[in-house]
């Protein structure tokens, strides 16, 4: 099956196409044409932040696209900075102004802390956060957000939000690719019932340059790219890959292969030194 037709329901009911086209890094003008080419190609979820200033493109895009809401999924992120109710009921109404929407298919929290405070030591956050998702409850309760979830939270994080939701999180977007996968993170939300989304599925490109993985690629008669997407989609994780070149767009899609059982497990046992 052509991964681009799949999706599947989140906890909450809501189906969501099962790969994104990432955003990130693409600004606010080149991401019109990239949207209308990625539509092209067969994609329906389009992943969009506050921090990428790109909102306003991607809803440019689908206005020229002249496509039926409904059709197309759209994600965006409350800054990782925002940590209060009021600021994040602002920062959500001027998101739906920018995409120019009238609801947001998921919303997500885009990182537990700010992100100059993103290390192993920082500061918690935790009422913050609550706060944060309190707002966002509101959004989905008149029908403005559809789904909400969190992005880079790890387990502590994603317990916090568990244990004082109205509405359960439905996904955490965090990074995974060959030689760095969270496991106890994405075992964590499994258990949970939170759809794990995959950003960065080839490291920002720096896994095409690995020796290691150019020679499994050409075992499967395929790209380093289209390798590290469907690792990641064999894990479970919907894979978020980016690109602005419609050839690109197109062969990240094209992931209609099996790595094999022993492939995915030596995969799985190699961390970032190895691979160069």
């Amino acid at each position: 099956m052509n991964v681009l037709k799949k999706s599947i329901r989140l906890n909450n009911g809501v189906k969501i196409p099962f790969l994104a086209l990432g955003t990130w890094q693409i600004d606010n003008d080149t991401v019109v044409q990239v949207v209308k080419d990625a539509y092209e190609v067969g994609y329906r979820h389009f992943d969009s932040a506050v921090d990428y200033q790109n909102e306003e493109g991607v809803g440019r895009a689908l206005r020229e696209l002249k496509v039926a809401r409904k059709n197309i999924f759209i994600t965006t992120k409350v800054p990782a900075h925002i940590k209060s109710f009021d600021e994040t009921k602002d920062v959500i109404n001027q998101s739906l102004q920018k995409l120019n929407l009238n609801y947001i298919d998921l919303l997500l929290i885009h990182a537990p802390a700010p992100w100059n405070e993103m290390n192993p030591n920082r500061k918690l956050y935790f009422e913050e956060n609550v706060a944060v998702w309190k707002a966002m409850e509101e959004f989905v309760k008149i029908g403005k957000v559809r789904a909400i979830g969190i992005s880079n939270f790890n387990k502590n994080d994603i317990k916090n939000i568990l244990d004082h939701c109205e509405i359960r999180p439905t996904v955490n977007q965090i990074p995974s690719f060959i030689g760095y996968v969270e496991t106890e993170t994405i075992k964590f939300c499994h258990d949970n019932d939170i759809l794990v989304e995959a950003y960065s599925p080839v490291a920002t490109g720096r896994l095409l340059k690995s020796n290691i993985l150019i020679e499994m690629a050409k075992k499967y008669g395929v790209s380093v790219a289209q390798l590290c997407i469907r690792f990641d989609y064999q894990l479970g994780l919907l894979p978020i890959p980016k690109s602005v070149h419609k050839e690109y767009i197109k062969e990240n899609s094209e992931i209609d292969f099996i790595i094999s059982r022993k492939d995915m497990e030596a995969l799985l046992k190699l961390n970032q030194k190895d691979l160069f």
